[in-house]
């Protein structure tokens, strides 16, 4: 089973919705070729809807992004909301872009019209932390992951009775009604105490009043990063075999640009700057 966290959990737990202007960054391929993925020089025969190639996102001298702008700490403006567009999602695809050899142009949109601008080409890419699902994948290509988040059993620090789901039966547990981790919450015996988010279950652990709640690990290495004097008093105590990973997102038949885009994300891997990304939000490397 594939877990897939729910999207406003984050938001839940940031309590920041301000409305961002849209910032478009434009520019033009450095002059310098060196460390730059080539695509072909030959004439594409792509036709409508049949994808994005290498060679005309390098002609173009920009990758134009989809993202947000009020998803903390993915894709968001600093300084509340005033600032310049930055995070985890922002940083990683701009890092992509100058290994291409190309300038990110950022289209802020929200959630719900993001799949919509990818299929209308007003963006050829979405950096939003997309999770890889077997339906999407089946409209859309992915790049691997760049993200990926299991799930985390949450406990208070002294807790030493919940070391496994299957002990999670007979415990209370607080969870948003409709989540997974409720579910799962459920499938493990566990009595379930409906909650309206993140903030709101990790208040009631902290009191005393269940003895845990489950969500992806990238939610609770955010708060813990934002909140560190409370998370002292908690720990995680399980984390699930399955993951949720996230992924940018092209249109289907994208497949030497996802090539490219694939072969940046390794180089980056590699050398840490993925990593470095990652501890900078996450204070851990979430990014394998």
């Amino acid at each position: 089973m594939t877990l897939l966290p729910t999207r406003t959990s984050l938001r839940v737990l940031l309590g920041t919705t301000a409305a961002a202007a849209a910032l478009v960054l434009a520019g033009c391929a450095p002059a310098s070729t060196e460390g730059v993925v080539q695509g072909s020089t030959d004439e594409g025969t792509t036709t409508a809807n049949s994808g994005l190639t290498l060679a005309e996102v390098q002609d173009a001298g920009t990758l134009t992004i989809g993202t947000e702008g009020t998803y903390q700490p993915f894709s968001y403006h600093a300084d509340g909301g005033t600032g310049e567009l930055t995070g985890y999602d922002v940083d990683v695809i701009t890092a992509v872009a100058e290994k291409l050899g190309v300038e990110p142009e950022f289209e802020e949109t929200q959630w719900d019209a993001m799949f919509a601008g990818l299929d209308g080409d007003r963006f050829d890419v979405i950096a939003n932390q997309v999770s890889i699902t077997d339906e999407r994948s089946a409209q859309y290509d992915f790049s691997e992951p760049y993200s990926v988040s299991p799930g985390v059993v949450v406990v208070p620090a002294d807790d030493t009775s919940i070391t496994s789901l299957a002990s999670l039966s007979g415990k209370t547990t607080a969870q948003s009604l409709s989540s997974n981790w409720y579910t799962l919450a459920q499938d493990n015996g566990a009595q379930v105490e409906g909650v309206e988010g993140w903030a709101q279950a990790v208040a009631l652990v902290e009191q005393g009043r269940v003895d845990a709640t489950i969500n992806d690990r990238l939610t609770w290495l955010d708060w813990s990063t934002n909140y560190p004097d409370q998370a002292a008093g908690l720990k995680v105590a399980v984390t699930t075999d399955d993951s949720s990973e996230s992924a940018f997102t092209f249109p289907k038949g994208s497949d030497d640009l996802v090539a490219a885009v694939d072969d940046a994300l390794d180089e980056l891997r590699a050398d840490g700057t993925l990593a470095s990304i990652s501890e900078r939000y996450f204070g851990a490397d979430v990014s394998q």
